[in-house]
This record gives C-alpha cells, sequence and structure tokens, in this order.
C-alpha cells in the first residue's frame, strides 16, 4: 500500500515549541513524524531553525507565515523561510477585512499572487489554506475557487485543511482530487461538531466573534482518527491526486489531553492504517 510521509504542524504544540523548541523537535521525532510544518520561529534565527531539524532529521515542510508579515516584506519574510529550507510556504489565516466578500478581498489576492512570485523566485510553493469562511459564494462561485481560478497553479497550490472542508459542507475527500495535480499538502484535521452549526468554532483557534461562546460540546478538535472524518477516505484522495505530505493538525487538545499527548495520538492512529 502506497503512503505518504507525515508532518506535524507545530501550532498544535505552540506552548510546548515555544518553552523548548529542542526538546519539542526531539519528541516529534520519537512520536515518528518525518518533518515539521512551522508557525513561527519562537526567535530562533533561520540557520539555528535549519540545524535543529537536521539534528533530529526532520524535514521543514513548510511554514505558515501571516500574509500581512510577507506582504510587508516579502523578500526578508519569505528569505528566511528560504534559509531554512522549506520547500512550502502557506497563508494560514485571513482576517475579517481581508476576506471574501470584504473591500480587502480583491487585495488578498493581488498581495498572494505578488509574495508567490517571490516564493517562486526563491524555490518555494505558495500554498493557501483554507477555513471555512472562503466557502462563501460569489456569483455562484466559492471564493477558495475563485482565488484557485485567479492565480495559476504554478504560483499557488493548495493545502486543503479537511476540517474546514467538511464544516463549510463539502466532502474533505471530494475536495482534495478536485485539485488533483495541485495538492501537495494536506491538512488531516479531526473534529466532533453536534448539530448543523456549531457556535464558537473559532473561539478555539484563538478568535472570538461577539455573541458566541465555544463549547466542547458543540464543536471541538479531536486526534486524527477520534473525530468524526472518514480519515481513511482523505488519506486515499491524498494519494490519488498526488499529494506529496500529509500534516497533522490539532489546534486545540481535547478528551483530556495535553496538545503532545494529542499529536502523540494522532501518529499512532495513522501508523495502526500503515502510514
Amino acid at each position: 500500500m502506497k503512503t505518504l510521509p507525515v508532518a506535524v504542524q507545530l501550532y498544535s504544540v505552540r506552548d510546548d515549541a515555544a518553552a523548548n523548541l529542542e526538546a519539542t523537535l526531539a519528541a516529534v521525532k520519537e512520536m515518528g513524524y518525518d518533518g515539521v510544518e512551522f508557525a513561527g520561529l519562537y526567535s530562533y534565527k533561520p540557520e539555528e531553525i535549519r540545524a535543529l531539524c537536521e539534528k533530529y532529521a526532520l524535514i521543514p515542510i513548510s511554514a505558515h507565515v501571516p500574509l500581512d508579515d510577507m506582504a510587508a516584506d516579502p523578500e526578508r519574510v519569505i528569505g528566511d523561510y528560504a534559509v531554512i529550507g522549506v520547500k512550502y510556504i502557506a497563508v494560514p489565516y485571513l482576517q475579517e477585512e481581508r476576506r471574501p466578500g470584504s473591500d480587502g478581498w480583491e487585495k488578498t489576492i493581488a498581495d498572494i499572487k505578488r509574495c508567490a512570485e517571490v516564493a517562486q523566485a526563491k524555490g518555494i510553493q505558495m500554498l493557501y489554506h483554507n477555513h471555512d469562511f472562503e466557502f462563501v459564494k460569489l456569483d455562484g462561485e466559492y471564493a477558495l475557487d475563485i482565488l484557485y481560478n485567479t492565480i495559476s497553479a504554478d504560483l499557488l497550490a493548495t493545502e486543503i485543511d479537511t476540517c474546514w472542508v467538511n464544516v463549510a459542507g463539502e466532502n474533505p475527500a471530494a475536495y482534495i482530487r478536485k485539485y488533483t495535480g495541485r495538492s501537495p499538502v494536506v491538512h488531516l484535521k479531526d473534529f466532533y461538531k453536534a448539530g448543523e452549526k456549531a457556535e464558537g468554532m473559532y473561539e478555539l483557534i484563538g478568535i472570538k466573534p461577539e455573541g458566541e461562546t465555544a463549547s466542547e460540546e458543540s464543536f471541538g478538535f479531536r486526534p486524527v482518527g477520534h473525530g468524526l472524518q472518514d480519515i481513511p477516505s482523505i488519506l486515499a484522495a491524498s494519494i490519488d491526486a498526488g499529494a506529496e505530505w500529509v500534516v497533522v493538525e490539532q489546534d486545540r487538545p481535547a478528551l483530556g489531553l495535553t496538545p503532545m499527548e494529542s499529536i502523540k495520538t494522532s501518529r499512532e492512529y495513522l501508523k495502526s492504517q500503515g502510514w
């Protein structure tokens, strides 16, 4: 059976990484992860990050970097990640003023394209990591699809977050296959949701919309294989679509587990599936 290498998004264990990045990387390797995806450098220099990854034989496959940071100084910011040796760099999230339907949406597309051109020149592929708000329809078409139709595939590839695709009401495996040949990195994220609408979803990733209160009973992230997602179908779709990596991400722990225990549980599940 064909499988893919497995990385972990370090945002999942951000407090551990901030407290002791080297110990966290050592533990991640011990769990059986092949690579890491960064979400910040924890005050380390790019050269130091590269050396730590080499020390623990972890591939620094990609990084989540806020679009505003990249757009403000793409040569320097993207250049730092080129030093680390990442193959991919992803736009991780859009603030409300940059989202589809806002006055800033066209500027968002233009900024992503401009940063993607700088990344390409440095040998890095730009990705876009979706949530569910990109599944608003503009003139009858999902904004996420508009983004990919507007910016060419050589400049912008997908990083399908399977949790948010599902939350938006679409089938994650089908959406990965929709972008066959353009889906090099797939985010494996499991979750629990009660009912059609789960209040407070964004509060669980640190965003607190007015009037919503997070509740584990209504929505919560879960280790891979321990939620509602059909993980085997997502893994099969990732292979069919030509993905190079799958990345475990759990924004917030649940089930009484610590963040480190959560990503270990995810890795153990994937091992049980032959990955």
